[in-house]
């Protein structure tokens, strides 16, 4: 087996763990959602709850799909025009999370230290 095969074969096989990150991230967010209804949560409380575990098990799994490009991109063929195509992706990629982590916690990234200061001072 060449290095390239082996590129190749690792990429596809962290693309396919994202892949089922993803879809194990939302069913399992869709069975705690159910279970917390079902102990008496409000709607609303359960529904918000169930935003940030889909926003969570996204992240993670988008974590794996770059990761995939990069091997992908990078590994097999360093030319221009991947390079360019990957910053694209990682990009976007890049949008996407702090977008989800402003919809998972409430605060940009970059706000996470005075989140956690702040909690620090109330207690």
């Amino acid at each position: 087996m060449g290095y390239e095969n082996l590129v190749v074969g690792a990429a596809g096989v962290v693309e396919h763990v994202g892949v089922v990150v993803l879809l194990f991230g939302a069913l399992l967010a869709a069975l705690v959602f159910a279970r917390r209804l079902v102990g008496g949560t409000a709607f609303k409380e359960a529904y918000h709850a169930l935003r940030a575990d889909l926003g969570r098990a996204i992240l993670l799994g988008l974590e794996l799909l770059v990761i995939a490009d990069i091997i992908g991109t990078v590994a097999i063929e360093p030319n221009l025009q991947n390079l360019g195509v990957l910053a694209v992706i990682v990009a976007i990629r890049t949008v996407l999370s702090f977008t989800l982590e402003l919809e998972v916690s409430g605060r940009w990234p970059w706000q996470r230290a005075q989140a956690v200061a702040e909690t620090t001072d109330r207690a």
